[in-house]
């Protein structure tokens, strides 16, 4: 059975191919949710908020696109929402730096270089940070990009190049302290 056929039946309501849509694009979202909240616990809840509401919306589907494409459009809107969600009650977390003590203590030199990259990352605008993490981490093209956040493939270019370029600023003193 192709993919075009699994959506028709999991769209009238076949839970078995609906099953196979699910475990052949879980995945690939779920690498999304955790690289953009870099929390698994958020990154999996926000995977299954992105398939209920794609399963729930899949007589929408029209076919012009890649599923997977639609598919991660609605990942994107589900993450950059469980994210504003996240803001709101960030007063309410943990330290980062408390948090750090609850597992194994990384080797130091990696804890240091992982925290300033996750602050760099965190000092990009969400929609240049969104980019990045899709295009250099994820390895999705600047069409799927566009197509998923609503842009034209120019436009995710360039936030790229941005994002790039501030976090090599960003990170500059980190790399001097690594040549010396």
């Amino acid at each position: 059975m192709d993919e075009r056929e699994r959506i028709a039946r999991a769209a009238a309501g076949d839970l078995a191919a609906a099953r196979d849509l699910y475990e052949a694009h879980v995945d690939r979202v779920f690498r999304l949710a955790f690289r953009m909240t870099r929390n698994r616990e958020l990154a999996e809840d926000l995977t299954q908020d992105t398939f209920v509401r794609a399963f729930t919306r899949l007589q929408t589907f029209r076919g012009d696109a890649a599923f997977s494409t639609w598919l991660h459009t609605i990942a994107v809107s589900v993450v950059l929402n469980g994210l504003r969600r996240v803001r709101r009650l960030r007063s309410h977390e943990e330290d980062f730096d408390a948090a750090e003590s609850l597992g194994a203590p990384p080797p130091p030199a990696d804890a240091h270089l992982r925290r300033r990259l996750a602050v760099a990352l965190d000092a990009l605008p969400e929609s240049h940070r969104m980019v990045l993490v899709m295009h250099d981490l994820e390895g999705y093209s600047h069409e799927e990009i566009a197509a998923a956040m609503g842009m034209a493939a120019g436009t995710s270019r360039a936030q790229l190049s941005r994002a790039r370029a501030k976090l090599r600023e960003l990170l500059a003193d980190t790399a001097r302290e690594y040549e010396s």
